[in-house]
């Protein structure tokens, strides 16, 4: 075969090739210009230096139509994210109604109330007797035992009275004992008709008054012992000493007060609305927070209801019947009693509390799901 035979060969296949990268590129607009048509074809043929015409095949793409059909369209989208949102907040929603079933099945157990604080039978420490005080063997919030001193008085008028009544005493006792004889003597007499019957009647009346003046003597020293007594200030329970006013020198009156003493017995008075006491009962456990220890939990127990709210049994109570009247929810006073008070801890009259009374003894379902995990 000639050489002019192969370049025409070779023109022909290049040809061809040209024209199978012309049919596989996309189809340009009509608003493109014959240049802008040439360039992909000179893109795709390039001449080599020994006369053969090398195809450069531009990439492939997909078709618009076929991308479009592919690709997720607005209202799909939009579908997604709805579906996505209305699935979360269904599941949100369902924990907020569980959890707000488990909170409302547990706290319908218990009554509580923020009015409610600690009482005692606290009263004032006044001496019976007066005189100059000579012992304070106490301080200010001090803890005593029952019987231990709290003051002392000084006893010297009350002994030197005692010693008196005593002495008084022991003089119309032997008065006694000899009128009982002389009785005794002119009774025998009286039997011989030595003496008249009128002498042994007035011998037997002296008797009796002697007995009563030996009883009159006996109640005095008895009155002088218990002054003596009363000289020296003890503590009649176990509690502790508050607002000490009493020291060494001072003079006191009888009734004046020395101190405020607070019995270690203590309760909690807690006002609860009238509308909280339908399944209140006495025995139901209570669960008790104090607000000067936060933190500290302490067990009790209901010991009685009130009879009555608290305002029917003060100074004034009120009168319902006159003027305008609007109805509020009125205030009871249940005893609540401790069972074990703490001892590292200092509790005293006025003091906050809140308490807790479960009224349910049923476990609720908070309380069994916390037991199983």
């Amino acid at each position: 075969m000639s050489v002019e035979s192969e370049t025409d060969k070779r023109d022909v296949e290049a040809r061809g090739q040209s024209q199978h990268v012309t049919r596989s590129a996309p189809s340009s607009s009509p608003g493109e210009t014959d240049s802008a048509r040439a360039k992909p074809s000179a893109l795709q043929e390039r001449p080599t230096g020994d006369g053969q015409i090398v195809s450069l095949h531009a990439p492939q793409t997909g078709h618009p139509d076929a991308e479009r059909e592919s690709a997720p369209g607005p209202k799909q989208n939009f579908l997604r994210r709805r579906l996505f949102g209305l699935t979360t907040g269904l599941v949100i929603a369902a924990l907020i109604a569980s959890t707000g079933y488990v909170y409302w099945d547990h706290a319908q157990r218990f009554e509580t109330t923020d009015d409610a604080f600690i009482a005692a039978r606290a009263f004032p420490i006044t001496p019976k007797v007066s005189g100059y005080i000579t012992d304070v063997p106490v301080t200010d919030n001090q803890h005593v035992a029952s019987g231990e001193v709290i003051a002392r008085i000084d006893d010297r008028d009350y002994r030197a009275a005692l010693n008196q009544a005593k002495a008084l005493l022991n003089h119309d006792r032997t008065v006694l004992e000899q009128a009982e004889k002389n009785l005794g003597r002119y009774q025998t007499l009286a039997k011989t008709n030595s003496i008249a019957q009128q002498q042994v009647d007035d011998q037997a009346f002296l008797v009796e008054q002697d007995k009563s003046t030996v009883a009159l003597d006996q109640a005095k020293v008895d009155a002088a012992e218990l002054d003596l007594a009363h000289a020296t200030i003890s503590a009649a329970e176990a509690g502790r000493v508050v607002n000490l006013s009493a020291a060494v020198g001072q003079f006191v009156q009888a009734g004046t007060s020395l101190a405020i003493f607070v019995p270690d017995k203590i309760w909690i008075t807690a006002n609860f609305k009238e509308t909280q006491l339908n399944a209140m009962r006495a025995g139901q456990q209570v669960t008790f927070a104090i607000d000067a220890y936060p933190g500290r939990t302490i067990q009790g127990r209901v010991a009685s209801i009130q009879p009555g709210s608290g305002t029917a049994f003060s100074l004034l109570p009120p009168q319902n019947a006159t003027g305008n009247y609007v109805k509020i929810v009125q205030r009871v006073p249940v005893k609540i009693i401790i069972d074990d008070p703490a001892t590292d801890i200092v509790l005293g009259p006025g003091m906050s509390v809140v308490p807790t009374v479960r009224t349910d003894p049923a476990q609720s379902l908070y309380e069994r799901l916390k037991a199983l995990l």
